[in-house]
């Protein structure tokens, strides 16, 4: 967790903590991204106003150089801060004041979508193969670094096999939590802008992803 109020760090660890997590503190975003190259953790709880290196800094950093899941905690309530934590690479989002069970549960909702699903079919699209058992994607000869946001997106609009997938559910399956529903629908958009770019697709000649205006996304046809 990376939190700068000692208080509230040492609330949010505890429950954590109680919940069977293995927990680390960071204080500030420079000893957040030490930390991360340190312990390689499984998630990440990152606070967006940090001192001496700011969220979106630590989030864009620990993208680079990890698959790492990230939380990211804000008690900026405009959608603007909100979508630009997303678009750092964070895959779910909390506001501040929030209570720490729910926070447990965003936890393990996000590490729930992570982890290894066994019996689960290999799907196949041109030269996209996704491996849900492994949650591993490969695009022709290399295998992409997805977020676990980025790879529901895909398995869902893959799985649709050409069916256009409204916003209302690709945020189901993607953010799986509640929230502002505004929010939620420009959240999908930085999630398939993020995507796409990982593909290599380009939004006026898409390759995998077609948007229908007004509805939501599909899979463009082999």
């Amino acid at each position: 967790m990376v939190e700068d109020d000692p208080k509230i760090a040492g609330l949010v660890e505890a429950y954590l903590q109680r919940a069977g997590y293995q927990t680390a503190v960071a204080g500030d975003g420079r000893t957040a991204v030490r930390m991360i190259r340190e312990l390689a953790p499984a998630l990440v709880v990152l606070d967006l106003m940090l001192p001496e290196l700011d969220g979106r800094e630590v989030a864009r950093t620990a993208r680079e150089e990890s698959d790492v899941s990230i939380i990211m905690v804000t008690a900026l309530g405009a959608t603007r801060h909100r979508v630009s934590g997303l678009e750092a690479g964070a895959d779910d989002y909390l506001a501040k004041p929030f209570a720490p069970s729910e926070l447990v549960a965003r936890v393990r909702s996000v590490l729930r979508r992570t982890r290894p699903l066994r019996g689960d079919q290999v799907l196949r699209h041109g030269d996209l193969v996704l491996d849900p058992g492994r949650r591993t994607v490969r695009h022709g000869e290399r295998e992409l670094e997805l977020t676990a946001a980025e790879f529901d997106l895909l398995y869902a609009l893959v799985h649709g096999r050409g069916r256009v997938l409204s916003r209302q559910v690709l945020t189901e399956a993607v953010l799986r939590s509640p929230s502002d529903e505004g929010i939620q629908e420009r959240s999908i958009d930085v999630y398939v802008r993020r995507l796409r770019a990982k593909l290599g697709d380009d939004a006026r000649r898409p390759r995998y992803v077609r948007t229908v205006r007004s509805i939501g996304y599909r899979l463009v046809a082999e």
